[in-house]
């Protein structure tokens, strides 16, 4: 819901690409920030503590955002968000797979993912109806509110269910060394930091121009364009359900290429529709592929990334996608400017399916290696 109004709230004071590419450029650009200079503390300090924080923060951003009357200052909070985001995502993935058995892990990791994204399939159509009809000012309340049901969830989840151990810093650089390490070739998770890459780049696109495609390539404006997330959200919600199945009767390594397909195969449908209704099938299979690509990602780095250094190893990942993220939004503005919503999008489908090539081919020697001979020293 949040997301549609500030793109919403951006797009009618300055009726700009560039202003929207800026919107989603602060709001992850924190995190390459992030990653590159806090990292460590995510395995330093208690990841309940930084959780339950950065709900409070992102409690008050969205408070104090209906107070205020410019895109600069709209942008000044929103990296505030971006900030509390940033801590708030790699600690509570890093905390996963202490709270379940490693058999659990596959499906614990899907299940998460599809309950974010179950949201995301009503959120963004009410969302968008709240925000014709009322302005953005009632979903920032709204989602104020949700951080502050989230911070007392948190509290009462036991801080030694999060952190089986906290790192022992030997220097901070020595520490984000360690974070980098963990992403040494030929490991799976060089696999996924550089086949997501490519995803992550092609999405830099589809976010900043996936307003432009539903109001002036397909005519259906704010209602258009929230119809549009809610389908990706919906194909989400299947695909992650679907990666913990898969999972289970196969190895992750030989079905990570392959999530990337129907990704891209939705990307390209889009891009090609002729109506909103069209173009929101297309959205669903794109979701589908989204939501088995990225929860695998993110089990191969819990699965082969010791708890002591998973916290770091998770803000490197996040950091290099997000620098990638952002580099496309800032390149998308122009994009969408010169050559519009579709050829964007088609774009976008050609860079998702270079990292399903991607993957493929740094996973090949893996997938004869036994998962004991994989896993990290």
């Amino acid at each position: 819901m949040a997301t549609i109004a500030l793109t919403a709230d951006i797009k009618d004071r300055t009726n700009s690409a560039w202003w929207v590419s800026a919107l989603f450029i602060v709001t992850f650009l924190p995190s390459v920030v992030v990653g590159l200079a806090a990292g460590p503390l995510i395995d330093r300090l208690s990841r309940k503590r930084l959780v339950v924080a950065s709900d409070l923060v992102r409690l008050g951003v969205f408070a104090a955002l209906p107070l205020v009357n410019t895109p600069a200052a709209i942008l000044a909070l929103a990296a505030i968000a971006g900030i509390a985001n940033s801590f708030f995502r790699p600690a509570v993935l890093a905390g996963v797979p202490n709270l379940v058995s490693e058999d659990n892990l596959a499906n614990a990791t899907s299940l998460l993912q599809a309950t974010d994204w179950a949201a995301a399939t009503l959120g963004p159509i009410i969302g968008g109806a709240l925000t014709a009809a009322s302005g953005p000012d009632v979903v920032y309340w709204i989602n104020a509110g949700t951080f502050a049901v989230s911070a007392l969830l948190l509290l009462r989840v036991p801080s030694r269910l999060l952190q089986s151990e906290q790192a022992i810093t030997r220097g901070h650089w020595r520490d984000l060394v360690e974070g980098l390490r963990a992403f040494r070739r030929g490991s799976a998770t060089f696999a996924a930091l550089f086949a997501f890459g490519f995803t992550m780049l092609a999405g830099g696109l589809i976010n900043v121009s996936e307003i432009f495609l539903a109001e002036r390539a397909l005519h259906r404006g704010a209602f258009g364009y929230g119809l549009l997330w809610a389908a990706t959200g919906l194909g989400l919600v299947i695909g992650s359900l679907a990666s913990g199945l898969i999972v289970e009767r196969r190895d992750v390594i030989a079905v990570y290429p392959l999530s990337f397909l129907p990704w891209a195969a939705g990307i390209l449908g889009a891009a090609l529709a002729p109506n909103i209704w069209v173009a929101t099938l297309a959205m669903v299979v794109s979701g589908f592929g989204n939501g088995m690509a990225f929860p695998l990602t993110v089990l191969i780095v819990q699965q082969f990334t010791p708890d002591w250094l998973r916290g770091r190893a998770f803000t490197v990942i996040i950091s290099a996608h997000n620098a990638l993220l952002g580099l496309a939004m800032l390149a998308a503005g122009a994009l969408v400017g010169a050559a519009g919503a579709r050829w964007t999008y088609g774009l976008a489908a050609s860079l998702i399916a270079c990292g399903s090539l991607t993957a493929f081919v740094l996973t090949r020697e893996l997938r004869f290696r036994s998962p004991v001979a994989r896993s990290p020293a």
